[in-house]
């Protein structure tokens, strides 16, 4: 008899610990499933996070080390977020590596709200208040995120009012844009427009001149002389610009290259049109800082 009662706990006990075990690998694989979904709009590394917490984005979730939490330049941040609704959760730094798939998250990453467009004759509107010689950039292709994150930190550097981008068959604003433009896009508008050949159309009728980069055929942009209202079109990476998109340019400009390089991808054609263009329009430029990295980026602390 007593043989039989020990064998009862004994099972019960087992019982039990199945259930616990499998309770808690529910409870982890559910977690797990969550970071794995919600990573799919994620930021990470200090400098990124930073510049959006800054911002007036909607944070939906925000994983951050014990000691990086009471750091002065996130706490006061965080409590902000968190009285906004966003989810502050303090994680290990195991976690978030599967969090950001083994990414350089630095201790801090965050799950960001879907990016808000803006309406081109919005972005049109407040480019031309904020200056007399507005400057717009329009993407015509790019499909690589890589490409276009760099493009839009480029162009918030030397002072582009703001990004067109087609809704078809181009990249989006995605986390990995995010990443790579560090910050920028929270100063930088975007519009995303369903027909590129419109909304050339709709930027010469409010006073742009419109230029397109080209590997053939363009005027080399140091002969141009640059003023008033500009609307830049880069080309995607492989082909660069479309016919149609080619026709609808005032000027094609190209940029010359003195290497056996035969040519430049759009982020690094995009960066010295912006620039050039941005010499002529500031004739006193203050100067940039490239000693802060040996490649000349921010560096993430």
């Amino acid at each position: 008899m007593l043989k039989k009662v020990n064998k009862k706990i004994k099972d019960s006990r087992d019982s039990r610990e199945t259930r616990d075990d499998r309770d808690s690998r529910d409870g982890r694989n559910s977690r797990e499933s969550r970071d794995v979904r919600e990573s799919n709009d994620l930021i990470y590394g200090r400098h990124s996070v930073l510049a959006v917490l800054e911002s007036d984005r909607q944070l939906n979730r925000i994983w951050i080390t014990s000691k990086l939490r009471y750091d002065p330049r996130f706490h006061s941040l965080l409590r902000k977020a968190k009285s906004n609704g966003t989810v502050v959760e303090e994680v290990s730094l195991h976690r978030l590596d599967r969090i950001t798939k083994g990414g350089n998250h630095q201790g801090v990453a965050v799950n960001v709200a879907p990016y808000t467009y803006w309406e081109l004759s919005q972005l049109i509107a407040t480019a031309k208040e904020n200056t007399e010689s507005p400057v717009i950039a329009i993407a015509d292709g790019i499909t690589d995120p890589h490409n276009l994150g760099a493009i839009i930190r480029t162009a918030e550097a030397f002072k582009v009012q703001g990004l067109v981008i087609p809704q078809r068959r181009a990249a989006s604003v995605t986390s990995t844009v995010m990443k790579v433009a560090a910050g920028a896009l929270e100063n930088f508008p975007i519009a995303r427009i369903v027909n590129l050949s419109r909304a050339l159309e709709t930027l010469k009728e409010a006073g742009f001149w419109i230029y397109g980069t080209a590997s053939n055929g363009g005027k080399p942009i140091y002969n141009l002389k640059f003023s008033g209202a500009i609307a830049l079109v880069i080309g995607s990476e492989g082909e660069g610009l479309s016919l149609l998109t080619e026709k609808s340019c005032d000027f094609l400009l190209s940029i010359p290259l003195g290497g056996k390089t035969p040519s430049l991808n759009a982020s690094a054609a995009a960066a010295i049109a912006f620039y050039e263009i941005y010499r002529q329009l500031n004739p006193n430029p203050r100067e940039i800082n490239l000693s802060q990295t040996s490649t000349g980026l921010p560096k993430e602390d």
